[in-house]
């Protein structure tokens, strides 16, 4: 995994457990401000595949509200 992709992972994973909403609007708006729509993001095979499972998933109805999602990770990490 080359650097970049090192730094993009670590920032979701930070983001992922962020749960103030301004702080997460300002970030938003940041993030917004500093990508042009010229920028075009090449994806991995393996990111690829993820989004290709995805839609699957989507397709055959396995999904989670972000409530049940939410209180999921929070009890994952009250059990670490």
């Amino acid at each position: 995994m080359t650097t970049v992709d090192k730094i993009r992972n670590g920032l979701i994973d930070k983001i992922i457990s962020i749960r103030d909403k301004d702080f997460l609007e300002a970030l938003d708006k940041l993030i917004s401000l500093s990508t042009s729509e010229s920028d075009i993001v090449k994806l991995t095979a393996d990111q690829k595949k993820m989004l290709q499972m995805s839609e699957e998933d989507i397709k055959n109805g396995k999904l989670i509200s972000q409530e049940k999602m939410d209180k999921r990770n929070l009890e994952w990490l009250n059990g670490m």
